[in-house]
């Protein structure tokens, strides 16, 4: 078994980070990943939101910097899924599919997926019109009528940024209320840019090289319709890629890691960072920061502070 000083699990924003820290550190570090390494930032087409790019960044490049930058610094990486972790007398055991790793600390940023509609050419068309972050793509749709499936607090709070960019922005809901706050309700009802299409689905998304229009299904009469949009935003939900972690670490009813503003969690030794853990931002700068805390309160940990 090979063994480590810390192992961080996923190769997000915030595990890239975690890993760069804690190799600056001087501590021997393991990254495992299963996918990409970028994390879900990869998808992204261009993002403007993340300081230091003035002029803009793709999420693939970005993901590459920072996997370069931590390489850099002799952080070690292997591609694999990790499925469960196992808490041994002074240290940890990281199980994957081919081997298993031995270390003193675990950060885990596994972070999150974003919950799809289940339609046959959503995948075809991400990038090209769908989309799951206004904030990362809104502006991409100014002077364009678009779409938002949802309504929570998120989908809700992305129909009102992406009102600051678009012509006209469609909220599509299953029901005929939302379950958003009030005080984001009452913001977004009192937007003229902002139309809401009651008891509906999207049943089916068009185009060919980009989206230009979804079908809208109604629940309550089945009757289907056309609606011309240039982008389609889904806010249904997360979720979190805690799966390897039942049983051994505590999780919230969401399937989130808990921690405190250090990103310590209920089991000393272990940290989360990123999207993974409770009340995450969901933004690439604040998952850098989580990593940082994380790698600084993992060191800490092993030196006895």
């Amino acid at each position: 078994m090979k063994e480590y000083e810390a192992i961080v699990i996923g190769g997000g924003p915030a595990g890239l980070t975690a890993g760069l820290y804690l190799s600056r550190y001087g501590l021997n570090t393991l990254l495992l990943e299963r996918g990409l390494f970028g994390g879900q930032i990869v998808n992204a087409g261009r993002v403007d939101n993340y300081p230091g790019f003035p002029g803009g960044v793709s999420g693939m490049e970005l993901g590459q910097l920072m996997h370069d930058q931590a390489s850099k610094f002799g952080l070690k990486f292997e591609t694999a899924e990790v499925n469960g972790v196992k808490n041994k007398t002074e240290s940890f055991e990281v199980a994957t599919d081919d081997e298993a790793y031995k270390a003193g600390v675990v950060v885990i940023a596994s972070g999150s997926n974003y919950r799809k509609l289940g339609l046959e050419d959503e995948g075809r068309l991400m990038g090209r019109g769908v989309s799951y972050c206004a904030t990362c793509d809104g502006f991409l749709f100014r002077n364009m009528d678009v779409a938002v499936v949802g309504g929570g607090d998120t989908a809700v709070t992305d129909a009102i940024e992406l009102s600051q960019h678009a012509r006209r922005v469609y909220v599509i809901h299953r029901r005929d209320q939302l379950r958003a706050s009030q005080v984001v309700q009452r913001s977004a009802m009192s937007n003229d840019k902002i139309k809401f299409v009651w008891n509906s689905v999207v049943a089916k998304l068009e185009g060919e090289e980009k989206l230009s229009k979804v079908v809208i299904k109604d629940v309550k009469s089945g009757s289907a319709s056309g609606l011309e949009v240039s982008g389609v935003f889904v806010a249904i939900g997360l979720i979190p890629n805690s799966d390897p972690f039942r049983g051994f670490i505590e999780l919230d009813e969401a399937g989130n890691i808990p921690t405190d503003e250090m990103m310590r969690t209920a089991l000393p030794g272990v940290f989360a960072a990123g999207d993974i853990r409770s009340n995450s931002a969901r933004q690439v700068a604040a998952a850098v920061g989580d990593g940082a805390v994380a790698a600084k309160s993992a060191f800490s940990y092993l030196k006895g502070g």
